[in-house]
């Protein structure tokens, strides 16, 4: 749900790939392991083929400040995942004759623009034009007070549209915050109790509801961000999110979802089928993403300290899920990892760097860059020992040192080459480079 300066992708490499007969889990567990030593990586992953786990690990702590591990038990927010559960709800509608696809929103939402233009459809596949309430600058400064539906449909609505709608898409939380209204008004029912009764009582997803304040005692874990410790953040209250990102769930949990959904257990094929069907990158409720020669369905979620991903793979029914309450790693990588391992493909044990760097060494990186070619200002501060970046109307963010004149955000794969002689900064990204000047 939050703003990230850097997105996170799911897998996306070439080539050919089997199946290995026997996941080892031995390596997979070093993996983990190593990551968690290191401090990198809080979290739970499933997988399973044919509906049956053939691999679960989970690390790292449910809170951090009472040493409480976590367990395969212990549950996670899972951020905009709900909006594929929200897409299966609106769809269990449609297949009940109380909504259509093609209808418009303005009976429902009479203040959004365009709102007799746009269709539950253009919602779905974030073809709307509503602009995405997380981007708004004030959003930071709400995001864990109590809001009313009148509330957030004002906020919606003020943010007016960044385009017509069908004429192209655009990630927007807002589309599936509507959805969530949508639905509880055509059931009247609140959202939670429609989670319960159409996914998690059918498939036993004991583990997954609609979330509410943090409750450990009950196994539910903090979330927390890498500044040379674990910092717990603050927590976004449910009535903003709602079908957006509000639910927590289990990793096993979700494998257990994505084997219901894509076998047909949820929702009837032709449903599905829509559901499945990309359009500019997105299908509704679901995107595609390639690993070597296969592809999966599947989302991805952020919300507070927490991250997650699933994916289905339908060569060999394979699913996929990641939970975190703490990354300071690319957790594509480490998706990466426990997909190689699955379809019997070479990775590596994580090596970490140990070069340190003195406090006082620090103050010659600080100071704000920039540059013509690169669209924000960064700025470099530090927090005691730890070296921090911050993009313009971003959160911000550790860097690691890795050598000397050279710290990198693991997570999102950036690298920072600081030239303290001549006030300069390179920024490296995803084979990009840019060189930003201090102001």
């Amino acid at each position: 749900m939050k703003k990230k300066l850097l997105t996170l992708l799911l897998v996306a490499t070439v080539g050919q790939s089997g199946f290995a007969q026997q996941i080892d889990k031995a390596k997979l567990d070093n993996y983990f392991n190593a990551l968690e030593a290191n401090n990198k990586f809080m979290g739970s992953v499933a997988v399973s083929r044919d509906g049956a786990v053939i691999y679960s690990k989970t690390v790292g702590f449910a809170d951090v400040e009472n040493k409480v591990k976590a367990d395969e038990t212990s549950k996670y927010r899972i951020g905009s995942i709900s909006k594929t559960f929200t897409s299966v709800l609106i769809f269990k509608a449609i297949e009940e004759n109380k909504l259509d696809l093609s209808q418009t929103i303005d009976k429902f939402f009479p203040t959004i623009k365009n709102a007799g233009k746009i269709t539950i459809k253009h919602l779905l596949g974030h073809r709307s034009g509503i602009s995405n309430f997380t981007n708004d600058k004030e959003y930071l400064t709400w995001y864990t007070q109590a809001k009313t539906e009148k509330e957030m449909v004002a906020i919606i609505a003020k943010g007016g549209s960044e385009f017509e709608p069908d004429s192209k898409a655009a990630y927007s939380n807002s589309n599936y915050v509507l959805l969530t209204y949508i639905l509880e008004k055509t059931f009247k029912k609140p959202y939670g109790e429609l989670l319960q009764k159409y996914i998690s009582k059918p498939l036993g997803l004991q583990n997954t509801y609609v979330f509410g304040k943090i409750n450990v005692d009950k196994h539910e874990v903090n979330s927390y961000t890498f500044a040379g410790y674990w910092k717990i953040e603050p927590e976004t209250d449910f009535s903003i999110p709602l079908g957006a990102g509000g639910i927590s769930s289990t990793a096993t949990d979700l494998t257990k979802f994505n084997d219901a959904l894509f076998g047909g257990k949820l929702l009837k094929s032709e449903s599905l089928v829509l559901m499945k069907d990309i359009k500019d990158g997105f299908g509704l409720g679901l995107f595609k993403s390639p690993f070597y020669d296969k592809s999966s369905y599947g989302h991805t979620g952020s919300i507070d300290g927490f991250r997650s991903v699933f994916q289905f793979f339908s060569d060999g029914n394979i699913s996929y899920a990641l939970v975190s309450n703490g990354t300071n790693f690319n957790t594509n990588n480490i998706s990466i990892a426990v997909l190689s391992a699955v379809y019997d493909k070479p990775y590596e044990l994580p090596v970490f760097s140990n070069y340190k760097v003195d406090a006082k060494d620090l103050d010659a990186y600080l100071g704000v860059y920039s540059a013509k070619d690169f669209p924000l200002k960064i700025t470099i501060t530090k927090d005691n020992e730890v070296l921090m970046a911050q993009a313009t109307g971003q959160l911000s963010f550790p860097l690691e040192a890795t050598e000397k004149d050279k710290f990198r955000f693991e997570q999102a794969g950036v690298v920072f080459e600081f030239n303290p002689a001549q006030k300069n900064m390179v920024f490296k990204q995803s084979g990009q480079q840019f060189t930003l000047t201090k102001e």
